[in-house]
Order: structure tokens, then sequence, then C-alpha cells
């Protein structure tokens, strides 16, 4: 997609198409993505075409189309459904369906009484019924590409997700403009699915989509090059382009872009609540609690009842270590959407906190329900087991989530540390290797080897690492405690190593580095007493040494 092109004029009259339609259509949240790529082409334009050409419904069918619409803008979705039951044109079946569906899910949320515990959509009898009626209108060709979108999602509701991909495909060949279609293929879609590739449509929307594929995989650097071009050819003010560089960087941890962009973001769209959960685990990891606590009023100021409120507000309780009202939060917002993502994997963590491991395993069950490919609720059932002593569980969420971000050092560690305790040394070196080689975030997998070494007596690998370690250490002057502690420990060893070998001077500067902490102060001393004996033993043997 290199020699990707856009015509902006023809791709302006397409969005504002394409608005009317999704919107006549009450598919809301493809018109907000659509409105804001427009409003980002608001230099290009386009000579007035009259207006939209709306379908040709009969008057009686036009009156109740407008009536139904009336009550599917203020949530009665039954109501609606009942105007439209004798319909026949594409526009009003559509709406007859999707009111159906939207009823379904509505009662479902309404219903639930125990947030840890959602309802399986699989169990549910309407939707079954739903799914029926779409599956004969499919195969009799009487549903629009809107119509098919709408069967693919009651497909993926039901967990027939192969089927719901080809079913996405066709919607995006009949209707290229429906962004929620390519939204829901691209977080279904398999890496390796190149045949997928090959049957969507030749359209500009396929390389959005590729670009947001390639985020959902975590293909972070393709997907940020793809977002950046977009940006570069003159789409600069929109958000919704804005959010996924955000997100790009806060997947490469590059944390303080990630933060910057946010902050632009919200000074171009003071009130945009979008992403803004992602925003505040930034701000938590980097302990930034004033930052914190400002946005928390803000959402707050906002939109009380959105679930992007609920969770900065639950990571503002959680920085204050108040995890009993993070999960409260975090409930609340899996109350307006079960399948809020974030919401699921956070509350995981805020159980691992409160040492619950029982309800933190199932929040990150339920997250990786949600999404597969969400490392972090991998990662937090590996974690879950490992605390339950049970390695062998703890080496497949390890692998999972080592398989979903490759190339992150503390998935490495983590699997590292498990096959060590499995005893399965070989394997524990190679990940504590490739961890050194992969650019260690947390600085431990140097130690860790050197340990490990140490442990198969082989004293000449665990000098070398220890060496390696104390010569990238010692310029550093933002080492926490316990890296502090792993420093001069490596000094010890390396001073201990320099005696035995009798190499006296290199002992010597390693023990007097010792004596720089309180905690090896001690050992510094003995160590430099042990050198200085060593010293006039080896004279006492060599007398020609105190001639010279």
């Amino acid at each position: 997609m290199n020699d990707f092109k856009i015509d902006f004029k023809s791709m302006k009259y397409e969005l504002l198409t394409a608005i009317h339609e999704c919107s006549e259509r009450g598919l809301l949240q493809s018109v907000k993505w659509l409105s804001e790529l427009n409003f980002a082409l608001s230099h290009v334009i386009i000579k007035a075409d009259g207006e939209f050409k709306t379908l040709d419904d009969s008057p009686n069918e036009t009156a109740a189309f407008l009536l139904a619409k009336s009550y599917f803008n203020i949530k009665e979705y039954d109501r609606c459904a009942h105007f439209l039951k004798n319909s026949h044109s594409p526009k009003s079946r559509f709406l007859y369906l999707y009111s159906r569906y939207l009823s379904i899910e509505k009662k479902k949320i309404d219903n639930m009484t125990d947030v840890n515990c959602p309802p399986n959509p699989t169990q549910n009898n309407n939707l079954k019924e739903l799914c029926a009626e779409l599956k004969s209108d499919f195969y009799d060709n009487k549903l629009d590409g809107y119509s098919i979108y709408l069967y693919g999602l009651v497909l993926k509701k039901l967990g027939l997700k192969t089927l719901a991909v080809d079913i996405f495909i066709k919607s995006v060949q009949e209707q290229p403009m429906l962004w929620g279609a390519w939204f829901e293929l691209g977080k279904l879609i398999s890496e390796k699915n190149k045949t997928c590739s090959n049957q969507l449509p030749d359209h500009w929307m396929k390389f959005f989509f590729m670009a947001h594929t390639n985020l959902e995989q975590l293909n972070n650097e393709e997907a940020l090059q793809m977002y950046e071009e977009l940006y570069s050819m003159g789409i600069q003010n929109c958000t919704y382009i804005m959010s996924q560089i955000a997100l790009a960087y806060h997947n490469m941890r590059k944390l303080e872009d990630a933060i910057e962009m946010f902050k632009k973001i919200l000074e171009f769209d003071p009130y945009r609540l979008d992403n803004l959960d992602i925003y505040s685990n930034l701000l938590y990891v980097l302990e930034k609690k004033t930052d914190l606590a400002d946005l928390a009023h803000k959402v707050a100021s906002i939109d009380k009842y959105r679930v992007e409120t609920c969770c900065v507000i639950g990571n503002y309780y959680s920085l204050r270590s108040d995890h009993a009202k993070a999960v409260l939060y975090f409930k609340r917002a899996l109350k307006l959407n079960p399948n809020f993502l974030s919401a699921w994997t956070l509350m995981g963590h805020e159980y691992m906190e409160m040492k619950n491991t029982n309800a933190a395993i199932q929040s990150y069950r339920y997250a990786i329900e949600v999404n597969s490919r969400d490392y972090r609720a991998w990662y937090g059932l590996g974690q879950t087991y490992e605390i339950l002593k049970m390695p062998f569980y703890c080496l497949y969420y390890y692998k999972q989530a080592q398989q979903l971000k490759p190339n992150d050092s503390r998935m490495i560690i983590a699997l590292g540390e498990t096959y060590e305790r499995l005893d399965r040394t070989e394997n524990a070196l190679k990940c504590y290797y490739k961890a050194c080689t992969m650019g260690d975030i947390e600085g431990s997998a140097l130690t860790k080897l050197a340990k490990l070494y140490d442990k198969l007596d082989e004293i000449e690998n665990a000098a070398a690492v220890y060496i390696e370690y104390c010569l990238r250490e010692e310029d550093r002057d933002d080492k926490i405690p316990e890296e502090q502690r792993d420093y001069y420990n490596a000094l010890q060893y390396l001073a201990n190593y320099y005696l035995k070998k009798g190499n006296l001077d290199d002992a010597n500067t390693y023990a007097y580095k010792c004596m720089e902490c309180e905690e090896t102060k001690e050992q510094g001393k003995a160590l430099l007493k042990a050198i200085a004996a060593k010293r006039i033993e080896q004279e006492d043997l060599d007398p020609e040494a105190e001639v010279a």
C-alpha cells in the first residue's frame, strides 16, 4: 500500500452520502466515525449536488418509517420494531431488525443482576430466533449490506466467529463505507488470514481497516506508520486518527509520547471521552496523581454514566490504594457495557491487589472472552496462577501473553521464571538471554541470567553477565531500592569471584564499591580484609615481589 492515494473530493462525497445513510438507519457509532473523518476534510470543497436521495418508499411505508425512527431515537426499540414489522424496503427492514437486536441487548443488561457473571449470549432464545430470521433472509438474497452487517453482529454474539468473518466481508463488499463492519472484521480476523485481505473491496476504506487491524494485532510500528501517512496527507484534525496514534504509542510503551498526543486531542476536542480510560492508565502507570485527579473530575463533569468515565475514576481510586472503591467503579462500567474490555482487565488487577485470586481469574477470563488479543489479561492469569503455585497453568498463560507481545521483555522474563520453577533450566536461560537482547524494560533479565548461571555452577558465565550488568548500571542515578540491592550484590559477587581467581586488583575495586551501600558495607570490609591477607600471603610466597 505504499502507492496509496486518495481523491479527497470523491472521498468527501462518499463520506457525506454514508453519513446520511447510516444516520437514517441509527448506526450512530459509524456516523460518528465518518463525521470525524469528514470534519478533518473541512478544507475540501465539493459542489452541492442537491439533497441526498432517499430510498423510494411508498407513502405509507415512509410514514411508518418516520414514526418508528422517532421511537428508535428515544430508545423505544420494541415500539420501533412493532411499526415496521410489515415493511419491505431495505432501509425499513434494517431498522426493524436492528431495533429488535438492540432491544435484546438492552434487556440483557437491564436484567443482569451480577456484573461478575454476565449472561451467556449463546443461551438467549430471542437472539437465536433473530439469527434464524436473518439467516433465512440472507440465503434468499433479501438482505442489503447494512442488514448483512447486522447478521454478522448476531453471529458474533452467538460465538460463531468464523462464519461472522465471512458475513462481515460480504457486508463491506456490498457497503464499503460502513465502518461498523470493517471495525468488527478487524477484531475477528486472524493475523495469518491472507485470503480475507484478497476478498476485501479495493476501496480507500481498506487502508483505514488495515491500519486499525494492525493496531488490534499489536503490529504497532506498522499501524503507526500508516496513521502517520494519513496524517501527512492532510487529514490532521481527525481525532480518531490522533487517538489511534496515541494507542500505538501506548502499546509501544512510549508513554510520554502517548500522553502528549492525548493532551493534543483534548485541546482540540475537550469534551471527547473516547479512549480516555487508556489515557488514565498512562497517568496511573507514571503515578501522575494530580493529572489523574484532574482528569477524573473533568470526565465526571462531562458524563457520569459513560464507561470511560467509570474507568478513569476507578483508576484514580486505585492509585490512592482504595481498591474496593476502584472495583465499584469498574463494576459500574460493566453494568453500562458488559463487553468493555478495559474494565474487565482493570478489575482483575484490583482483585489481585486485594488478594482475591478467584475473582481476579474470573475477571481476566471475561476480558479474554471479549478480546482474546488482550495480552494484559493473559499475563494477569499467569500471575494469579503463580500466586496459587500452579506453574503448569502459569506457563500456559504466560506463553499466550508472550505470543501476543513477542518483543516485551516482561512476558519473556515471566516465562523464564516459570521454566526455572519447573527445573527446565535450558528454557529459562534462553528466555533470560532473549529478554536481555530485546531491551530489558524492567532491568532484571541480566541479574536473573547471572543467578541462574551461578546456580548451575557456571561461574565464568555468571561473572561475565554480572560485569555487563554492573557496567550498565553504574552510571544510573534513578535506581529503585530493589535495583540498588541487585547492583551491590553483583559487586559483592564479582569481588568474591576475582578474589578466588587471585586477581586482587579487580577484587579490591569491586570490594571498595560495596562500601558505598549500608547493606553490603560489612561484606565489603570483610572482603577488603581478605584481599589484604591474600596480598601478604602472596608476598610471603614470592620474596622477589618485595625486592621489586
